[in-house]
């Protein structure tokens, strides 16, 4: 399959991973479906104007399109579980915010070594970014497929636990590095307060460059101070 037909092919299957019909695309590009579906076949490619503003509608970067890296979301579910594992707190139970953060610092700080993100996934910074739009559906998912558990406290907090059916849930997918990766990330901000990570990755480089709304380039991290990257 040649390289036009793939990153096509990616938009059919980000759009269905977010639930959208071609229809909504399409009414949100102000192109009809027929053409809708033509850039989706690969028959035309998309204006720049197109491919910037699909790559915000879906939640990824221009790159997705045109050959970049692509999101993993089962890898992404395993690097959830594999924090969840890490003994990040004495009852098991972690923030549902401060779970996204140390997500978010596991693929970025990968990024600054390796030059490509664990899991592939985009990250969008928003007031309790950066995270991926993604993040709360793969949460939903796991719940309700009876593999977390998440119960909300008395001030509004969500805490995220795993349950038995998510003790089956494999991690195959990452490699010894990246699960050492995600251990040593675990390890410096077990004792930390949501807000104590929230504060240190808004005031990251990739954070405070991009504006409201916008998705993160993994890029940016390579301008941090490595003391700062987690």
């Amino acid at each position: 399959m040649n390289n036009k037909n793939s990153n096509n092919s990616t938009i059919k299957d980000v759009r269905m991973q977010r639930k959208f019909s071609q229809r909504e695309i399409a009414d949100k590009l102000n192109i009809s479906r027929a053409s809708y579906i033509a850039l989706e076949k690969g028959v035309r490619d998309p204006k720049l104007t197109e491919a910037k503003k699909l790559a915000d509608i879906l939640g990824v970067s221009v790159n997705d399109f045109l050959g970049g890296e692509k999101p993993n979301f089962e890898k992404y579910k395993q690097m959830l579980f594999a924090f969840l594992r890490n003994n990040l707190s004495r009852d098991g139970r972690v923030p549902k915010t401060k779970l996204a953060k140390l997500l978010y610092l596991a693929d970025f700080a990968w990024y600054y070594d390796h030059l490509e993100s664990m899991s592939g996934m985009q990250y969008r910074k928003i007031a309790y970014g950066p995270v991926p739009d993604t993040y709360f559906r793969v949460v939903d998912e796991l719940y309700e497929a009876g593999k977390i558990d998440i119960e909300k406290t008395d001030d509004g907090a969500l805490l995220i636990s795993q349950k038995k059916g998510g003790e089956r849930e494999s991690t195959a997918i990452l490699s010894r590095e990246e699960e050492k990766l995600i251990t040593d990330i675990s390890k410096k901000w077990k004792n930390k307060r949501t807000k104590e990570i929230v504060d240190f990755t808004h005031q990251q480089i990739p954070y405070t460059f991009c504006k409201e709304n916008e998705i993160i380039p993994y890029e940016l991290i390579i301008q941090e101070d490595p003391k700062y990257v987690y």
